[in-house]
C-alpha cells in the first residue's frame, strides 16, 4: 500500500528503521522504479512551490539523516505559508484530508478516508478533560492510529497543551519514567498499556503525582483495570473513549465528573452533534436497555473506505448511518456499554455468549492479570469456549482454579471448556489482541 500511495507524494516520511525492521531498505526493494527516482533527486531539488516538508528520497539513500530537517525549513518562505494557508481555505470539506489503514484486527488491509471534519471532535474532547496550555500528556500510543495522531498530537494544535512522548514503541517503564520526570498531568493508553504499567516491577518506586487524568481507548476497557487505575495511578478523572478509525476518532467519552460505576462500566455518552442508535438485525431501533448493533452518523463519520466502494456500502449505509460491528446497549440517561464484537460473538449450544462478559469476570480474580476469551467449532455444540489466561508476576493458577471460579461466578453455558496459560498475547501495532490469532493457536492445541 505504502508504495502505490508514494507516487501520488511529493515526499515521504519515514525512518530508517524501526525494531529491527529495516524500513527504508524494504520501501526501496519493494519498487524498482522509486529506487530509480531517488538516485536522481538532489538536495538542489527541494521544491519551495510545493512546500516539501520531508527528506528528500535520495537523502535515505546515502543515510544522511542528520540535519535535513533545518535544511527543508530553510526553504520554507512566506510565500509558501500563504499558498498552504489559500488552500486550506479553499478545498471542499469533503475531500480526504487523512487516510488512515487498518492492519491486524482482521486479516485483511484497508485505508479509512476522513474529511476535515476529523478536527472537530478535539474542541468537545478537551472539554471533557479540561486541556489548557498547562496540560502535559504522555502520549506512548501509535502516532500513526487515530488515538496518538488527532486526539494525542493535535491537541497542541487545539488547546496548547504540551504532549510528552516516552519512547519510540511502548516500554511501561520509559512510560512511567516519563511521567514522573515530565510532570504529566494525563496519561494515554489501551488496555493492555495500562495492565502492564500497572504489573512493572518498579511501579511504585515512580512518582504519579502529578496525574490527574488520562484516557484509556482502543478496546474494551476492563472494569477492574479502570478501578485500579484510578486508585493506584492517581488518575480519579481518568475518561474512557469509544471511536473506530471509520468514526475517527472519538463518538463517545466520559466526563471527568461522571459518578465511578458509569465511569467505569461504559464508554459514556455521544460526543455533541453526533446520532447514535442501537438496533436489532433488521436495522429497527431497539428499546433502552437492549442489546444490539451499535450505529453511528455525524461529521466524524469516514468518506469512504480508501477506493473500495463494495466494502465502503457494506458499512456506511445510503442515509450514512456507519454500522459498527460492536454490540452495544444504551440506557435512559444516554450511556453506552459495550457488550463484544458481533463477530466474536460465541453461539455455543445455541446460547449467545459475548467475551467481554467473561473477561470482565475473570479480571477480576486476583492472580489474573490479562484473558482474553475466544471461539473455536466444536461438533457437537457448535462453538467452544477457550480462554487464555496471563498470571501475575510471583503469582500461581491452575486450570481447575479458573473453572472454580467461573462456576461460582457465571452460568454453566459461560464456563471456558478450555483454559491455558500465555506468557503475552498476539498484539497488533497498536497494541489491540488479534483474536482471529488466538483461535489458530487454540485450534492448533486441540489438533496436537
Amino acid at each position: 500500500s505504502m508504495i502505490s500511495y508514494a507516487f501520488l507524494c511529493h515526499a515521504l516520511i519515514i525512518a530508517d528503521r524501526f525494531q529491527g525492521t529495516r524500513l527504508c531498505a524494504l520501501f526501496f526493494i519493494s519498487s524498482k522504479n522509486m529506487a530509480v527516482m531517488a538516485k536522481n533527486r538532489t538536495q538542489a531539488e527541494l521544491d519551495t512551490d510545493k512546500l516539501l516538508i520531508a527528506k528528500m528520497l535520495s537523502k535515505f539513500l546515502v543515510g544522511q539523516l542528520k540535519d535535513t530537517y533545518g535544511a527543508i525549513m530553510e526553504n520554507i518562505s512566506i510565500k509558501n505559508l500563504i499558498e498552504v494557508w489559500s488552500w486550506h481555505t479553499r478545498t471542499s470539506l469533503e475531500l480526504n484530508f487523512n487516510v488512515q489503514f487498518l492492519v491486524g484486527q482482521l486479516k485483511d488491509t484497508y485505508g479509512c478516508g476522513n474529511s476535515r471534519y476529523i478536527e472537530d471532535p478535539l474542541v468537545a474532547f478537551g472539554c471533557c478533560l479540561l486541556y489548557g496550555r498547562e496540560t502535559r500528556i504522555c502520549i506512548p500510543v501509535p502516532l500513526y492510529h487515530c488515538f496518538g495522531m488527532v486526539i494525542g498530537s493535535l491537541q497542541m494544535v487545539t488547546n496548547g497543551s504540551t504532549c510528552v512522548f516516552p519512547s519510540p514503541a511502548f516500554e511501561s517503564g520509559a512510560t512511567l519514567h516519563s511521567v514522573s520526570k515530565e510532570r504529566c498531568t494525563s496519561l494515554y493508553g489501551v488496555p493492555t498499556m495500562f495492565i502492564d504499567m500497572l504489573n512493572h516491577h518498579d511501579f511504585d518506586k515512580f512518582d504519579l503525582k502529578s496525574l490527574y487524568t488520562g484516557v484509556m481507548a482502543g478496546s474494551p476497557c476492563p472494569i477492574e483495570t479502570m478501578r485500579q487505575v484510578i486508585s493506584q495511578m492517581n488518575m480519579p478523572s481518568v475518561t474512557v473513549c469509544y471511536g473506530t478509525t471509520e468514526n475517527s476518532p472519538v463518538t463517545f467519552q466520559s466526563y471527568r465528573d461522571d459518578v465511578l460505576e458509569k465511569k467505569v462500566s461504559t464508554v459514556g455518552r455521544s460526543h455533541p452533534h453526533i446520532e447514535t442508535k442501537i438496533v436489532d438485525e433488521n436495522g429497527d431501533i431497539l428499546p433502552v436497555g437492549e442489546s444490539g448493533e451499535l450505529c453511528t452518523r455525524g461529521y466524524m463519520t469516514m468518506l469512504e473506505y480508501w477506493n473500495d466502494p463494495t466494502k465502503t456500502k457494506e458499512v456506511i449505509k445510503s442515509d450514512r448511518w456507519y454500522f459498527t460491528g460492536d454490540i452495544g446497549e444504551m440506557d435512559e440517561d444516554g450511556f453506552c456499554r459495550i457488550v463484544g464484537r458481533i463477530k466474536d460473538m460465541i453461539i455455543r449450544g445455541g446460547e449467545n455468549v459475548y467475551p467481554l462478559e467473561l473477561e470482565q469476570i475473570l479480571y477480576k480474580h486476583p492472580d489474573v492479570k490479562d484473558v482474553q476469551v475466544v471461539g473455536i467449532p466444536d461438533d457437537r455444540l457448535g462453538e467452544e469456549i477457550f480462554a487464555f489466561i496471563q498470571i501475575k508476576d510471583d503469582h500461581s493458577c491452575s486450570e481447575e482454579d479458573i473453572i472454580k471460579y467461573c462456576k461460582e461466578k457465571m452460568a454453566r453455558y459461560k464456563i471456558p471448556r478450555f483454559v491455558k496459560f500465555v506468557k503475552e498475547f498476539p498484539l497488533t501495532v497498536t497494541g489491540k489482541v488479534q483474536k482471529f490469532k488466538l483461535q489458530e493457536i487454540a485450534e492448533l492445541d486441540l489438533q496436537s
